[in-house]
C-alpha cells in the first residue's frame, strides 16, 4: 500500500475504502489468515496492477480462493466509478474462466477425489449438497451459484459429474455470473457510497430473491397449464 510520500492510488482507491470492505465481511473480521489474505489482494487495489489483480482474482476465486471476487470490485468501482462496468466485465470474465477450468480440473481428477479435496477446505457437506442438486436440477443449480453466496467454485468442481453438459454450465455461468458482477458496477456507479452500505447489507439477499423469481418463473411456465387446469 502507498506510503504517506507516495502519490495517490492510480485507482482512486482508499486505505479507509480497503478498511471498510474488510469489516464488512464477517468471516475476514473472525480469522485472522483470512484478514490478512483480504488485506493483501485489496492492497492491490491502490495500484496501477489493479486490474490484473481483479482477473486473478475472480480467475481464482471461481477455483479455490475463499475471498469473493465482490470485495475488490466493489472497492475498484468505488475507487474509480465511471471504469465500474469495466471492472466488471473483467471480473465476470475471468471467473466464468476460472469457474470453467475449475470444472475441467475436477473431471480429470474425478468425482471421489474432489470431493475428499472439498473436505480439506472444510467444503464436504457443500460439496455433498451441490452433488445432489447438480443431479436434479443441472442448468439451475449452477444458476444459483453463479449468481447468489453459494461457493460457485464447488458447482463448479463438480459440474460435470451429474449430467450436466459443459454448454449447459457454460450458459448459465454466462447468464447469470454477469448479473452478479454488473449488478455490483451499477448500483456502485448509480449511487455511489450509500450503494455499498446497501450491497454490503443486503446484495446477497437480494440475488436470493431474483433467482427465487426466476425458478417461480420458470416452473409457473413449466407447469402453470396443469395446476390451473389448462
Amino acid at each position: 500500500m502507498p506510503t504517506e510520500n507516495e502519490p495517490p492510488s492510480p485507482t482512486g482507491v482508499t486505505d479507509e475504502m480497503i478498511r471498510e470492505e474488510i469489516q464488512a465481511h464477517g468471516l475476514a473480521r473472525r480469522v485472522h489468515v483470512i484478514r490478512r489474505l483480504y488485506e493483501w489482494i485489496l492492497g492491490w487495489a491502490e495500484t496501477r496492477y489493479a486490474g490484473k489483480a481483479m482477473a486473478l482474482l475472480a480467475f481464482g476465486e471461481a477455483i479455490v480462493l475463499p475471498v469473493p471476487a465482490d470485495v475488490l470490485l466493489i472497492a475498484l468501482c468505488m475507487g474509480r466509478p465511471k471504469s465500474s462496468f469495466r471492472w466488471a466485465g473483467v471480473c465476470t470474465f475471468w471467473s466464468v474462466i476460472g469457474g470453467t477450468t475449475a470444472m475441467f480440473i475436477g473431471l480429470a481428477i474425478g468425482k471421489d477425489r474432489v470431493v475428499e479435496v472439498m473436505g480439506w477446505i472444510g467444503q464436504e457437506q457443500a460439496a455433498a449438497r451441490a452433488l445432489d442438486l447438480l443431479k436434479a436440477w443441472g442448468f439451475w443449480t449452477v444458476a444459483v451459484a453463479a449468481l447468489t453466496p453459494v461457493p460457485y467454485n464447488v458447482c463448479s468442481w463438480l459440474a460435470g459429474f451429474s449430467d450436466v453438459h459443459p454448454l449447459t454450465y457454460l450458459l448459465a455461468s454466462v447468464i447469470f455470473r454477469p448479473i452478479r458482477f454488473f449488478g455490483v458496477a451499477a448500483l456502485v456507479f448509480i449511487f455511489g457510497a450509500p450503494a455499498k452500505r446497501f450491497i454490503d447489507k443486503y446484495f446477497n439477499l437480494a440475488t436470493w430473491l431474483v433467482m427465487v423469481l426466476l425458478v417461480g418463473i420458470v416452473l409457473l411456465l413449466k407447469y402453470g397449464n396443469r395446476l390451473f387446469g389448462g
